[in-house]
């Protein structure tokens, strides 16, 4: 039997492996144990107990095994220190395959370390030493005027910390991830507010059970030093039918209210005055979301499992279950059964809205979906919402109360009227407010009319005499291109995604269609002018950005003149243009290693004789041929093929090879002309 040398111990990738294989090993064990649980159904109970009798030794066998693996001492180590040790690192293998990781530095600092950055990164805030509790910086402002406070458990951010500033909050308290923070930290908050000239302190919280009771604590304990305190619990979810006794979920519609509330104590209204206003706005919030992922608190697993292609309706903001799970749909269809939802009146949660109310919409990201998304659901949210005859005047789309990474929305609404309007428009300093626009999103027109295009060669320019020979040349092009359309694509799968020809077919049908419609321009600018529109609309690509931005730069050149020289700096400009915007030069592997040589023989056109023009286009052929040609063996520094490495591109570039075929085209054809 061979034995392992000590040395190999010392090996990491004899340590990799072993990790490898022992993590392969557990996996197959769970996959074996699933498996067996599973014929239960298909099975007798006799067939069934025997087989989770074998599953369990097979497990507890290959488990023994997999810890042997894991629990193998190194050299110099005692069997005792080489377990220790070990046993820490099985723990993190097993433990790692479900727990999803994070950017952080530690699990326990995370909270802290996340305010003192959002302090850090915002000159207007700052930090209650010894508290997780975030102030205004300008806290001399508040003086005589009433101070807002509220708080909740981590996770949820930019809420609440970032909702700090003029017009919004004066103060946040945080807790743990998804904790409620501790009395103490409330109260100390609570009291610098005070202390620092406030007329009174509103505590404004999400009725959680936790949130209550801990801010509740700590307003009894500020009343106690005779402050001027008072406390609003927010609740908005309409998630449930038939709330129970603790009532509906405060969730993203409190944002809502640090804003009315906010704008109210800037204006120096009193504290009994905001709770009243505060308490009118709440009947008029309504949330709800959905989730098509849990979250997960750091260094824990999952807070729920959710099966593929599965999402949950009526979900907490601390993955707290929702009302029903169903498969994914489409953003409209998922955006119309939340508002019908939220505004069913069977529902002791519903939010009532009728034809003419107007709104405010919130679209909110729980964590996880693009901006992409978020901008599909915000759509269909404005559209389900016009469809009922509701005005929805402002629309928030982003990031407003979080559940961390959690893959999922909710939508919250509230009616609102011109004063609450006024409140919510209010100015305010807060980092995560966003920058809304004034103007109401329904009832203005979302599109207006593109600029005409030029007109067409046919209505400024009547045929000339080189029209038969401009569509004895533009035919010719497009036939060889379609003919050789398959070799350019093969050519084109070693460097990239393999449609060089297809793209050049694109425009060859395009130009055909367009000779079939169209009334060939005698004016050769004209013409260049046309097929780089053309081009542009039909080809796609960056060979189609390249054609028409060659084509627009040597168009110009062609307006008063086509002799020889002109030819020659039209050409010239359209080269520069394609070098100048694309940025490549010949000898980087593109289309330009055979139009430069090409083009640099054309510019022989400006002095040579007319009877000498065929010539120097047939060594222009020759030339652009050898370019082609050359590519076979030169580096690729830009385009697609720069990305790939050189010994697997050993054939012609797709592109230079396109270019050598279109100008022997032209020339075939003008030698037949003649």
């Amino acid at each position: 039997m061979a034995v392992a040398h000590p040395a190999m111990y010392r090996n990491p990738a004899f340590v990799k492996h072993r990790y490898i294989g022992a993590g392969l090993v557990w996996l197959l064990i769970v996959a074996y144990g699933v498996l067996a649980v599973s014929i239960y159904p298909r099975q007798t109970l006799e067939v069934y107990i025997l087989s989770l009798t074998i599953s369990i030794l097979v497990i507890t066998a290959c488990s023994l095994g997999v810890l042997k693996i894991l629990l193998r001492p190194s050299p110099g180590e005692t069997q005792k220190e080489g377990m220790h040790r070990q046993k820490k690192r099985a723990f993190a293998i097993i433990t790692g395959i479900l727990v999803r990781r994070k950017l952080l530095n530690s699990v326990d600092k995370c909270v802290d370390e996340a305010l003192e950055g959002l302090v850090r990164s915002n000159g207007d805030l700052v930090l209650l030493r010894g508290h997780r509790v975030v102030l205004r910086s300008d806290l001399e402002s508040i003086k005589g005027k009433v101070a807002l406070l509220s708080g909740g458990g981590s996770g949820h951010e930019p809420a609440h910390a970032g909702y700090i500033g003029m017009g919004m909050l004066s103060g946040a308290v945080a807790g743990a991830v998804f904790a409620s923070p501790p009395p103490g930290s409330v109260l100390t908050a609570i009291l610098a507010l005070w202390k620092g000239g406030a007329s009174g302190v509103l505590l404004i919280v999400k009725n959680y059970t936790g949130d209550r009771l801990n801010f509740g604590i700590a307003v009894e304990q500020a009343r106690s030093q005779g402050v001027q305190v008072d406390m609003v619990i927010v609740a908005d979810d309409c998630a449930f039918a038939q709330p129970s006794k603790a009532g509906k979920r405060g969730i993203c519609g409190t944002v809502f209210i640090h804003k009315l509330a906010g704008a109210l104590a800037e204006k120096g209204c009193p504290l009994d005055e905001i709770v009243a206003w505060v308490n009118k706005a709440t009947k008029n919030i309504g949330t709800m979301g959905v989730s098509l992922s849990p979250c997960s608190v750091p260094g824990c697993l999952p807070t729920f499992q959710l099966p593929p292609g599965e999402m949950e309706l009526g979900l907490g903001i601390h993955g707290e279950p929702g009302i029903k799970r169903s498969k994914v749909a489409s953003a409209d269809e998922v955006v119309k059964t939340i508002i019908s939802h939220m505004t069913d009146s069977s529902s002791k949660s519903h939010l009532s809205l009728k034809s003419g109310d107007k709104v405010v919409l919130c679209v909110n990201n729980l964590g996880g979906l693009s901006c992409l998304e978020m901008a599909v659901v915000s759509k269909a949210a404005v559209h389900c919402l016009e469809e009922r005859g509701v005005l929805v005047v402002r629309v928030m789309s982003g990031s407003f109360m979080t559940s961390l990474e959690m893959a999922g929305m909710s939508l919250s609404l509230m009616k609102v009227d011109e004063e609450m309007l006024r409140l919510f428009d209010a100015k305010t300093t807060a980092p995560a407010w966003p920058n809304l626009s004034t103007t109401s999103v329904s009832g203005r027109n979302l599109f207006i009319e593109p600029a005409e295009k030029p007109a067409a060669a046919s209505d400024k320019y009547n045929d000339g005499s080189l029209s038969s020979v401009i569509r004895l040349v533009l035919e010719s092009v497009c036939k060889i291109l379609l003919q050789r359309q398959e070799e350019l694509n093969a050519l084109d799968r070693a460097a990239g995604d393999g449609d060089c020809g297809s793209t050049h077919a694109l425009a060859a049908n395009a130009i055909q269609e367009w000779l079939q419609t169209s009334r060939i321009p005698g004016n050769l600018g004209q013409l260049l002018a046309d097929l780089a529109l053309l081009v542009q609309d039909r080809m796609g690509g960056s060979s189609g950005a390249l054609y028409c931005l060659f084509l627009f730069a040597a168009a110009p050149h062609l307006k008063q003149n086509c002799d020889g020289a002109a030819w020659a700096k039209a050409l010239h400009a359209g080269t520069e243009a394609m070098k100048r915007y694309g940025g490549a030069e010949p000898g980087d592997r593109t289309m330009l290693d055979a139009l430069c040589p090409a083009v640099e023989e054309l510019m022989k056109l400006s002095t040579a004789p007319p009877d000498g023009h065929m010539a120097i286009l047939q060594a222009a052929v020759e030339k652009a041929d050898l370019g082609a040609e050359s590519t076979r063996s030169l580096t690729a520094r830009a385009g697609r093929a720069s990305y790939v490495a050189s010994e697997h591109l050993t054939q012609p570039d797709p592109g230079a090879v396109a270019v050598a075929a279109i100008l022997k085209a032209i020339l075939h054809s003008l030698k037949e002309e003649s």
